[in-house]
């Protein structure tokens, strides 16, 4: 008797033990799959003022921009908006990156001052806002705004190719007429 009372409690903890990993193995699949969804499903942006985002300026910057963004080696796919969508605004994402989004007409930023550091990429004007890991890079010197905000660590390549799709469809102008 005493050996299968033993013999019992041994199957109740295993048993025990196996319904905790089980749970805790189905609670992580949940994690995932929640983490895999939030990566690739519509993405959902915050709306800004962007008074110029339905102006011939943008519509042209919206349509020369590319189906896929290439970071790194990799190239990424436009990733879909959650509705109701900013207007003129274009975003890239997958399962392995972070989103990156373009917004066109949007209003200057308080940053953006006589004395603020600009970057030049390729003769385009951009002001730099660090904000949490993440940067946004402000187009400046074009008649509309565009923003280009992309995930910590993500390079220059996606900069590159805005400065070259901005010189080529929107004229240079001076930052504070």
């Amino acid at each position: 008797m005493a050996i299968t009372l033993g013999a019992l409690l041994a199957l109740a903890v295993a048993g025990i033990g196996t319904y905790g990993w089980y749970s805790a193995r189905q609670e992580q699949q949940a994690a995932e799959a929640a983490e895999q969804a939030r990566r690739t499903g519509p993405l959902a942006l915050a709306p800004i003022p962007a008074p110029e985002a339905e102006s011939p300026e943008c519509a042209a910057v919206v349509g020369a921009l590319p189906r896929e963004l290439k970071v790194g080696d990799a190239l990424v796919p436009r990733r879909a908006l959650a509705q109701p969508a900013p207007p003129a605004t274009i975003a890239w994402g997958d399962g392995d990156h972070d989103p990156i989004t373009v917004r066109c007409g949007i209003d200057a930023p308080a940053e953006l001052t006589p004395t603020a550091q600009l970057v030049d990429v390729s003769g385009v004007s951009w002001l730099e806002i660090n904000q949490g890991g993440d940067t946004s890079y402000l187009a400046v010197d074009r008649p509309v705004y565009v923003a280009l905000s992309v995930p910590g660590g993500t390079g220059t390549g996606p900069l590159q190719d805005l400065s070259a799709i901005l010189g080529e469809k929107l004229p240079k102008q001076p930052v504070f007429p």
